[in-house]
């Protein structure tokens, strides 16, 4: 069925792919380094360079997917006073190394330590071979805001092959795979998530106890109900899908929505139903019909449709397109 798609896509920022191997390394430095982000760079190897930055945002976060040839990146004073923001860079490495030097620490970075650090402090970023990383831009405040007082890591790293660690790295993977194109309302909601998952990871540091915390099942739940987010539109999402893309057993998966008030299966159909309130809402949107709207979040019935939404919001799907 064509229709109307319900939300935005990654956004391509520069890529090398479709330039003269001999120009690439100069286009690089013009649009990325000397207009994106405002940083120097140096690599030895000019003549054979590849390279693309995309990104997507998800309320305030901004993730993005970068491929680096290897190269030394600084920002310094000159370059920070270019910027008009105060946030923090997460790093989580899928191929290569990345040595980052902040404050008089060497944190190294690959597919198995994730990195944090300041935007708004001078840092160098020693790419080793070629490098592809998803960077998260947090602001400082909301973050913080996440933090009993002077807990807020500033500069560390955090092990993304265990416990709270990998939780956050899966749930940041799973954003990048499939959360792009959401509509706004649900990217902004998942956010949200991440960051308290990765406060959560940083702020259990080295008390992370992956097969025991509480804390744990609670990022785990967090994860699945993300990754269920981005499957939404899916008519054949089934409990046993959710269960096996999430590598949790069926009953692990009833265990950890125990800790809610609710079933997998009414959570689910709670957050398709408030999708479809939120795109019926939205009058871009009024082009796609209300029946349009339901069997893109997943449901297979018009009238099963109406029926529960009337239940949950009073009044029916019409009733609120003519609002």
């Amino acid at each position: 069925m064509a229709a109307q798609r319900m939300g935005g896509r990654w956004n391509l920022v520069f890529s090398t792919d479709d330039l003269e191997p001999s120009k690439r390394y100069a286009a690089w430095q013009g649009a990325i380094c000397d207009v994106y982000v405002h940083v120097d760079v140096n690599a030895e190897e000019r003549s054979d360079y590849h390279g693309f930055v995309r990104e997507a945002r998800f309320g305030a976060v901004t993730m993005t997917d970068v491929l680096l040839s290897e190269q030394r990146i600084s920002r310094r004073e000159r370059h920070i006073a270019k910027l008009d923001k105060d946030c923090y860079y997460v790093e989580f490495v899928q191929q290569g190394r990345v040595n980052v030097l902040q404050a008089g620490q060497t944190l190294l970075s690959n597919p198995g330590v994730s990195a944090i650090f300041s935007a708004s402090e001078a840092y160098d970023l020693e790419c080793v071979g070629k490098v592809r990383s998803l960077y998260l831009e947090i602001p400082r405040a909301e973050f913080s805001a996440r933090f009993s007082e002077g807990r807020l890591p500033v500069v560390t790293t955090m092990a993304t092959s265990r416990g709270l660690g990998r939780i956050a790295a899966e749930f940041c993977a799973t954003l990048a795979a499939e959360g792009a194109p959401l509509d706004e309302t649900a990217r902004t909601r998942l956010g949200g998530e991440l960051m308290d998952v990765l406060a959560l990871a940083l702020d259990m540091g080295e008390r992370d106890e992956f097969s025991e915390d509480a804390s744990a099942q609670q990022a785990r739940l967090r994860s699945v109900k993300a990754w269920i987010e981005a499957h939404l539109t899916d008519a054949d999402l089934s409990l046993e899908k959710i269960a096996k893309s999430n590598g949790v057993s069926l009953r692990h998966l009833h265990y950890l929505f125990r800790l809610t008030d609710v079933s997998v299966s009414e959570w689910i159909l709670d957050r398709r139903l408030q999708r479809c309130y939120d795109v019926l809402t939205r009058p871009e949107l009024r082009s796609l019909s209300i029946t349009e709207v339901a069997y893109q979040l997943g449901f297979s019935s018009s009238s099963y449709f109406s029926t529960v939404f009337r239940r949950k919001f009073g009044h029916s799907p019409s009733d609120l397109r003519r609002r």
